[in-house]
């Protein structure tokens, strides 16, 4: 097993936005930050979760792959998609997509309506209400890589919100046992105050079977990795060590 670990940010982040995590974890692994497609440096346009999957695939080469929220999803795609690649998964805030019809078409306008106003306003104000949000309450304002985020531009960021965003994408779920039936360890973790996401890791484990297993954050919400960094990383080695 390769030592490789690949990082893949959440939506409206870069490669970046890691922090001095990326840094910890690079005292003893090879760790590679990537930019998604329409986000930061990317020399590709954004474009639908599939395509995003393979794009990180092909810059991180065969190695464990830890995604956050929508980088969750783009990880989760990929060791579908190409298990080849993916040795290890980890899985932060993620979910596998939206099952229901209607709750999709709900989350593709409401995608479409962040997009538009973020075409007419700018990144600057998008962060504003983005980061203003209560999911990102417990982010502190150290972690919050506000100027880093400004290096994306609004028109990256809402073609991706069209094209990958939740909605746009086809629900998962009922491929999780692939990754159980080929043995791929999974570790999906969520923050201790993030019902919603601590319920998605439950239920990705779940689907995945005896291969994955649930941590759950301490004292942190969505993002827990910026919330909590120092008991993330003890939970992220912990796995790591136990799983080669």
């Amino acid at each position: 097993m390769s030592r490789r670990l690949v990082l893949v940010h959440g939506f409206a982040q870069t490669a970046r936005c890691w922090g001095p995590l990326a840094a910890d974890l690079g005292r003893d692994l090879d760790v590679v930050a990537v930019d998604l497609p329409g986000h930061g440096a990317s020399p590709s346009p954004a474009c639908d979760l599939r395509g995003a999957a393979a794009l990180v695939g092909e810059a991180g080469g065969r190695a464990t792959y830890l995604g956050y929220s929508f980088g969750g999803r783009v990880c989760l795609r990929l060791a579908l998609d190409r298990p080849d690649l993916v040795e290890r998964l980890v899985l932060v805030g993620a979910t596998a997509g939206l099952e229901d019809q209607a709750s999709r078409a709900e989350r593709c306008a409401a995608d479409e309506a962040l997009a538009q106003q973020l075409e007419a306003e700018g990144v600057a104000a998008f962060l504003d209400r983005w980061l203003g949000l209560p999911l990102f309450a417990g982010v502190p304002e150290r972690h919050q890589y506000r100027e880093e985020r400004m290096r994306n531009t609004a028109a990256g960021l809402a073609a991706s919100l069209r094209l990958a965003g939740t909605g746009a994408q086809e629900p998962l779920w009922g491929r999780l046992r692939e990754l159980g039936e080929s043995r791929l360890e999974v570790l999906a973790v969520a923050g201790g105050r993030d019902a919603k996401f601590a319920a998605a890791a439950q239920r990705l484990a779940l689907g995945i079977g005896p291969t994955a297993e649930v941590a759950l954050v301490e004292g942190a919400g969505h993002t827990a990795h910026l919330e909590q960094p120092e008991r993330f990383l003890v939970l992220l080695r912990g796995w790591l060590a136990r799983h080669g």
